[in-house]
C-alpha cells in the first residue's frame, strides 16, 4: 500500500518530491487535529458555521506551516545536506527516528489541547512550563489524565501509526543505485539546499515580503468573527513557539502625557488621610473554578429552568452579604488569580508571576495591612510550592504560608491535589483562632478540580448535575458552610469581614457562559456578620477590586497602587477587564468592548446580549470611543509601570 501511494504520487524517483510529501503529510495530520479540536469544543463555538470553519481551516495552514519547518528545521537541513553520505541506510534511518518523533510530540501538544483549552480558553503557551513546575505530584497527573482522556491518547497514537507507515520505507530508486554515476551534481544538491532554505524562512515568517513581520498569535483574528475561535485558527506548537523568550510588554503611548493619561484613568489610589481605620480582621476564600453559572444566587433567570446551582450555603451567604451581578475574573487560570485578587494585578498577555516583571515591587492586601500591624498568613491544601503560590504568597507580603507540609494528618490527601476542602477548612479556623487580632488571611480550595472527586463518604450525597465538576461545587460549598459552623462560635467572628470569589470559572453548562465574556464570570461577595454590608448590586465587578475595596472599608488611610476600583467609592465609574486570545476585553455600563491593542473589533450589548451575536461598534461610534479611550489608558498604565517598576506608591 505505501508502495503504491508513493507510485502515484510519482515520489519513487525523486528524494525532493519525498522530502516535500513528508511535509505534507504533517500539514495534513495538522489539520485534522484543527477539524477534532473543534469537535471537541464544539459547545464552546456555537456561532461557528461551515463557513467561517472552512475560512477558519484555511487561515490555519497559515499557522501550521510556520509551526512544522520550526519543528522539522533540524531535519530538513539534515536531510538536504548535499553530501553523499545522506543516501546510506543508517542516515537515513537517523532522518526518520528523529523526523517520527519531534512530529510525534507536537501533535501530541495538539491533542492535549483538545481538553485543556476547556479550562484555560486559549491554546497553550509556554507558560504552562512555568506554571506546574512546582507540582511534585506531576508524575501521578499524567498517568490520571491519559486514563481519564484515553480517548484524546488513543487519537494520538492512531495519529502516530499514520506518520509512520505514510512516511515510507521506499528509499528514491536513483538512489539505490549506487553514489557514483547517478547523484544529483554537488553545486546544484547545494543550490536547492538554497532553494529550500529560503522558501523555509519565508514559511517560518508567514512571508516573503520585506515588509511582512513574522506571523504571530494575533494573526489568527483575520480569520474570525469573536475573539474565541482564533484558538480554530492557531495550532498549540506555533503558540508555544511564538512565546518562547518573548517579553510579553511593550511601552505604548497611547497618552502623550502623563496627566492625559491620569486624566483618563491611574491605579494610583490616594485615600483620604484622617480616616479613622477601622482594626477588623479580613478573610479572602479563593474558590476554586467556583464560576458564576454554579451558584444559584447568581442565576434567578434560569430557575424557570429548574436550575438552582449547587452552593446552597454560599446563596445564604450572598443573601446576607454584598454582592455584584455583573461580576468577572481577570484570568482563566489559578496562577491568574492570585495577583488579580491580592495585588490587584490583571493578567494582561501573560499571567503576571510567569513574566520577567514577577520580580517587581508590589503592593497587595498582605504587605500594605502587615504594616498596619496586621498578621497575615496564606492557605493553600495542596503541596508547599505547588502552582508557584508559596512564592507569590511570600512576594505578596504574607507573613506565614500554610500547606499540605503543614497540615497535621496526611491521611486526609485526596491522592491528588492536597487536602480534601472539609478537612482543610476546618484547619483554617483553628488556625485562625490562634492568630493574633487584627489578621489578614486568605485561603484557596482545592477540591473543586479534575479529576472532579468527593470523598467516599459522601459519594450519592451532592447532586451530579450535568457536569462532572458540579458535584464537587457542592462539596466544597458544604465544607464552606462547615467552616462557618466552627468559625461562628470563635471570638475573632462578629469583626472579621470575608470576602468570597473565584480563581476562574471553569466548565460551562449554559450558552451564555461559553462566550468569551461568560467565560470570566465569577462571584465576588463581602459579607460581615453584622449585616452591615448586604444587598445585591446591578453593577460591574471585577477581581481587581477586592485590593481596593477592602482598603475602602477598612479606612486605609495611605497611597497604594491597584489597577481596580474601590467599589464602596461611588465616584469611580466601573469597569472590567480581561484579555483573552490576543485581545483585550472591557466592559463598561451596558457594553462590551473588543480591542486589538491597535483598534477596536466588536461591541456588544453584553446586558441584553448575552450570547453576543450582534456587533454594534458601527451604531454606537461615541460608546466605541470612550470605551477604547478607557482600554487604551489601561494598557498604557500597566505596561508602563510593569516595564519601570513602578507598582508602589511613592
Amino acid at each position: 500500500m505505501r508502495k503504491n501511494i508513493l507510485e502515484k504520487l510519482n515520489l519513487n524517483g525523486n528524494y525532493y518530491l519525498i522530502l516535500l510529501w513528508r511535509f505534507f503529510l504533517v500539514m495534513i495530520l495538522f489539520s485534522i487535529t484543527r477539524v477534532l479540536f473543534y469537535l471537541f469544543n464544539q459547545q464552546l463555538f456555537s456561532e461557528v458555521t461551515f463557513s467561517s470553519f472552512m475560512r477558519m481551516l484555511a487561515g490555519g495552514l497559515w499557522f501550521d506551516t510556520s509551526a512544522i519547518i520550526y519543528t522539522n528545521v533540524v531535519y530538513f537541513v539534515l536531510a538536504l545536506l548535499p553530501f553523499a553520505f545522506r543516501y546510506k541506510n543508517w542516515y537515513q534511518q537517523v532522518l526518520k527516528y528523529l523526523f517520527v518523533v519531534t512530529n510525534s510530540i507536537v501533535l501530541g501538544a495538539n491533542c492535549a489541547d483538545f481538553i485543556y483549552f476547556r479550562f484555560t480558553m486559549r491554546r497553550t503557551t509556554t507558560t504552562v512550563f512555568s506554571e506546574f513546575k512546582h507540582e511534585t505530584n506531576f508524575g501521578s497527573l499524567i498517568p490520571k489524565f491519559i486514563t481519564d482522556y484515553w480517548y484524546v491518547f488513543i487519537i494520538w497514537i492512531l495519529l502516530i501509526v499514520i506518520l509512520v507507515v505514510l512516511y515510507g520505507k521506499n528509499r528514491p530508486a536513483k538512489l539505490k543505485q549506487g553514489f557514483k554515476n547517478n547523484i544529483i551534481p554537488f553545486f546544484t544538491r547545494v543550490a536547492i539546499l538554497l532553494i529550500f532554505a529560503t522558501f523555509m524562512v519565508g514559511g517560518m515568517r508567514g512571508g516573503f515580503r520585506h515588509s511582512t513581520r513574522p506571523i504571530t498569535l494575533s494573526n489568527a483574528g483575520q480569520y474570525v468573527n469573536e475573539p474565541l475561535e482564533a484558538a480554530i485558527v492557531l495550532n498549540t506548537p506555533f503558540a508555544i513557539y511564538r512565546t518562547i523568550g518573548k517579553q510579553s510588554l511593550q511601552k505604548v503611548s497611547f497618552f502623550k502625557t502623563e496627566q492625559e493619561l491620569n486624566a483618563e484613568y491611574t491605579p494610583l489610589h490616594i485615600p483620604d488621610s484622617t480616616s479613622i481605620p477601622k482594626k477588623q480582621n479580613v478573610v479572602i476564600f479563593i474558590l476554586e473554578s467556583f464560576g458564576r453559572e454554579y451558584i444559584g444566587a447568581y442565576n434567578d433567570n434560569l430557575k424557570a429552568q429548574g436550575y438552582n446551582g449547587f452552593t446552597p450555603f454560599l446563596d445564604s451567604i450572598i443573601h446576607q452579604g454584598l454582592s455584584y451581578k455583573y461580576s468577572f475574573a481577570n484570568g482563566r487560570k489559578s496562577i491568574d488569580a492570585m495577583p488579580s485578587i491580592l495585588a490587584s494585578i490583571p493578567m494582561m498577555v501573560e499571567p503576571y508571576f510567569l513574566t520577567s516583571y514577577s520580580g517587581n515591587k508590589i503592593n497587595s492586601v498582605a504587605s500594605l495591612l502587615k504594616a498596619e500591624g496586621y498578621y497575615t498568613a496564606f492557605f493553600h491544601g495542596a503541596p508547599d510550592g505547588s502552582m508557584g503560590f508559596q512564592a507569590f504568597a511570600n512576594v505578596a507580603g504574607f507573613k506565614d504560608y500554610f500547606g499540605m507540609s503543614e497540615y497535621p494528618n496526611s491521611n486526609d490527601f485526596d491522592g491528588m491535589w492536597g487536602i480534601w476542602d472539609e478537612e482543610f477548612f476546618q484547619f483554617f479556623a483553628q488556625k485562625l483562632n490562634t492568630f493574633k487580632q487584627p489578621f489578614c488571611a486568605a485561603i484557596f480550595s482545592v477540591s473543586s478540580h479534575h479529576p472532579f472527586k468527593v470523598p467516599e463518604r459522601y459519594e450519592g450525597k451532592f447532586p451530579k448535575g450535568t457536569l462532572p465538576i458540579h458535584h464537587c461545587i457542592a462539596y466544597t460549598d458544604y465544607s464552606i458552610k462547615r467552616f462557618f459552623e466552627t468559625a461562628s462560635k470563635m471570638p475573632w467572628y462578629d469583626s472579621t469581614l470575608f470576602v468570597f470569589t473565584a480563581d476562574h470559572a471553569n466548565q460551562p453548562y449554559f450558552p451564555q457562559y461559553k462566550t468569551s465574556l461568560g467565560a470570566y464570570a465569577a462571584p465576588l461577595v463581602f459579607y460581615t456578620p453584622s449585616g452591615k454590608l448586604k444587598g445585591s448590586v446591578n453593577q460591574i465587578a471585577q477581581q481587581i477590586d477586592i485590593l481596593p475595596s477592602v482598603m475602602g472599608y477598612l479606612n486605609y488611610p495611605k497611597p497604594f497602587v491597584a489597577f481596580g476600583r474601590n467599589l464602596f467609592d461611588g465616584k469611580s465609574e466601573p469597569f472590567a477587564v480581561s484579555y483573552t486570545n490576543n485581545t483585550y476585553q472591557l466592559v463598561m455600563r451596558d457594553y462590551l468592548l473588543l480591542f486589538d491593542g491597535k483598534k477596536s473589533v466588536g461591541l456588544y450589548q453584553f446586558k441584553t446580549d448575552s450570547l453576543l451575536l450582534n456587533n454594534v461598534q458601527k451604531e454606537h461610534p461615541e460608546e466605541v470611543k470612550q470605551m477604547e479611550q478607557k482600554i487604551k489608558a489601561i494598557i498604557q498604565q500597566y505596561n508602563s509601570r510593569m516595564i519601570e517598576d513602578n507598582l508602589v506608591a511613592k
